[in-house]
């Protein structure tokens, strides 16, 4: 299909060269550097006013400034570069304006760092961002590691290390795993339902636009009085509630980062439900679309949670709420279990929320990979939903040692061990799509391959920490590290990898080097093993997570632990020299070079501005692969297409009908 070229728009003509004044005016980083300044104006002024009219002392407060900086500075800069500018617009009762898409497409390097309209651009913002994310995670655990490579105090204090490690944790959950995802979805899901776009655009803009503002407040703990904040990424109360100011950068960016997610989930909802492609039934939609329609629902309805907590740790730091401060004074009895329940009835779901559209990447790879059509399809999309109900049922199993009512860990441990039957389904139906199909051992089938492995290794001891003598045995050691590391490294970043590679062409409308792509996946997978591996072992014995120190008989396991963690940290610069060779210079991408059916490989690489240059009809599933003449999506007009269904019943299977 013929990429659409269109020139810039008569507002990006005239706004090339515009004069100071014109800079100031017009929504971009001249006018989000001075709303930055205003931002902090605002938040000065106000907190000296209340602080005066409440005659508290000193009026002026450093402490008190900087919480309502957080939020005003953000704010404001999130006005000036133009997220909200349409509608202000509206809001004001302007006259209608003509969209004229000046926001949408990318014409040069320079429009991915402004609001940008187009989901394609956006998944593109998602994804690099994340990945900077990931680079600086990754070079705090390479910290974590050099201080834990012998026994003893090496370079970073206690306090110190604390931050490190929370800062490392949460920094990969919140600003790499979950948006990275929303990235790949933001880019390949409208083109799989065959929409020119996602439902709600500048939403999408302005959701990205939350996350490195999260993810810079974050980093900026680390420079504020008292060092980053070193309650781990769970920030449990009441130690987050007696912290230093650092605490507060966590607390507000993670409200950031959730608004984000939940922004983008609603938008992923309501694309699916309404704009799909004439004949797209839900079980036509491929299993990646599944995938993030059931992690968009969890999205929603847990997210919610822990911007509730965080709120309750702002109120009791910055006023004294007293909500997790446990006996107190008459009146002030807080409860600090209850801090824990509300937490993890989002942080358990989150895990799925990091693994769901993962199970999606390796559904379409898989598929494609071994030529065959996905075994139990219809299964494999009710196994999902299931993952969605019993995910808000499982969470008080990460409290089994909290001083909880210890009946309540009863029926946590059931419903923990009930919720593997779901994921099991999926790891069957893939294992049973494998056999007897046509591999393709390349760089995307080998990370999903490594997934299959990795994360069956992480549910294993997932289903062994959900019984209660056992989680109570190894709770805050090394073997709670090795089992989280395993599902959320060997599971969701091989995933993650999986599907970089395979959209990769698509994105960039170049090919990546294969050779390479396989080093990275065998440096990866063999010193990921060697890395969280032994974690098990002395995790067994006693080693204690958390901690700077450690007794002498764990030192010979954590030097390996270490080395083979530098081994793992250096395989990723492989994947970054390759993915920033082959985006300036490699190979030119086909159309559809994995002979894939779904809508996605049917247009150009990269695609049109808008898509389709017609709109797509649906005729048939999109796994019917080794079936002669299957078709999944055709340009004709609904009108001329054959409506067929699913399944049997037909004397030629439709897939095979001819749709020329």
């Amino acid at each position: 299909m013929a990429v659409q070229v269109h020139s810039p728009s008569l507002q990006q003509q005239t706004m090339k060269s515009p004069g100071v004044f014109g800079k100031l005016r017009a929504p971009g980083w001249y006018r989000a550097a001075l709303f930055d300044v205003i931002g902090f104006a605002f938040a000065f002024g106000l907190t000296v006013l209340i602080r005066w009219l409440m005659h508290e002392h000193p009026i002026i407060d450093g402490d008190a400034i900087t919480v309502v900086s957080l939020i005003a500075v953000p704010l404001f800069f999130l006005v000036g570069l133009g997220a909200f500018d349409y509608w202000f617009y509206w809001a004001a009762g302007r006259p209608t304006r003509p969209e004229d898409h000046s926001g949408h497409g990318a014409y040069s390097w320079r429009d991915y760092f402004r609001v940008n309209t187009d989901h394609k651009v956006i998944g593109i913002q998602y994804t690099v961002t994340s990945f900077f994310f990931l680079l600086v995670g990754g070079l705090l655990a390479m910290l974590i590691r050099a201080q834990l490579a012998k026994p003893g105090m090496q370079f970073l204090t206690p306090e110190q290390f604390n931050g490190v490690f929370s800062v490392h944790a949460t920094i990969l959950i919140f600003l790499f795993v979950i948006p990275v995802f929303a990235g790949l979805a933001n880019f390949v899901l409208p083109l799989m339902i065959g929409a020119p776009d996602m439902a709600f655009p500048r939403l999408n803009a302005l959701s990205f636009w939350m996350l490195p503002i999260a993810g810079i407040m974050m980093l900026m703990s680390f420079l504020a009085p008292g060092g980053s904040f070193a309650s781990g990424w769970t920030a449990y109360a009441p130690l987050s509630t007696t912290m230093p100011l650092g605490q507060m950068f966590f607390t507000l960016a993670v409200q950031f980062a959730g608004a984000s997610s939940i922004a983008t989930a609603l938008n992923f909802l309501v694309t699916i439900i309404t704009m799909r492609a004439p004949g797209m039934s839900f079980f036509r939609l491929p299993l990646l679309v599944w995938a993030n329609f059931s992690t968009s629902l969890l999205v929603v309805i847990a997210t919610p949670f822990i911007a509730a907590s965080q709120f309750f740790v702002l109120l009791d730091w910055s006023l004294g709420f007293h909500f997790f401060d446990a006996f107190v004074g008459p009146g002030k009895n807080g409860n600090v279990i209850m801090y824990q329940h509300v937490f993890w009835f989002y942080s358990h779901p989150a895990v799925y929320i990091m693994m769901l559209p993962g199970f999606g990447i390796i559904s379409e790879i898989i598929a494609v990979k071994s030529r065959k059509p996905i075994f139990g399809y219809r299964m494999m999309a009710f196994s999902l939903l299931a993952i969605v109900v019993l995910g808000f049922t499982v969470w008080a199993h990460h409290m089994f040692v909290s001083g909880m009512q210890p009946w309540i860990r009863i029926p946590m441990m059931i419903t923990t061990a009930i919720i593997a039957i779901p994921t099991g389904i999926k790891i069957f139906s893939w294992l049973a799509t494998l056999w007897r199909g046509v591999l393709h051992l390349d760089t995307p089938m080998l990370f999903a391959l490594g997934f299959l492995t990795m994360f069956t290794l992480g549910g294993i001891s997932g289903v062994m920490l959900a019984m209660i003598p056992f989680d109570i045995h190894v709770s805050q050691t090394y073997f709670i590290v090795a089992h989280i590391h395993y599902v959320l490294f060997g599971g969701s970043l091989f995933t993650i990898f999986a599907g970089v590679y395979y959209w990769f062409p698509k994105m960039t409308g170049r090919m990546f080097d294969d050779r390479l792509g396989k080093l990275h996946f065998w440096m990866t997978f063999i010193f990921f093993n060697l890395t969280f591996g032994p974690m098990h072992l002395i995790g067994i014995q006693g080693m204690p997570r958390r901690v700077a120190e450690y007794a002498d008989k764990f030192a010979a396991w954590n030097l390996f632990i270490s080395l083979s963690a530098f081994v793992l940290g250096a395989s990723t610069l492989i994947f970054i020299y390759n993915i920033i060779a082959s985006w300036r210079g490699g190979p030119r991408a086909a159309a559809n070079p994995w002979r894939a059916l779904t809508l996605e490989w049917q247009v150009s690489s990269p695609p049109p501005i808008f898509n389709f240059d017609a709109v797509p009809t649906v005729v048939g599933g999109p796994y019917e692969y080794g079936v002669p003449g299957a078709v999944h999506g055709i340009f004709k007009p609904p009108a001329e297409a054959k409506p067929v269904a699913a399944g049997g019943g037909f004397d030629t299977p439709p897939s095979q009908q001819s749709h020329t």
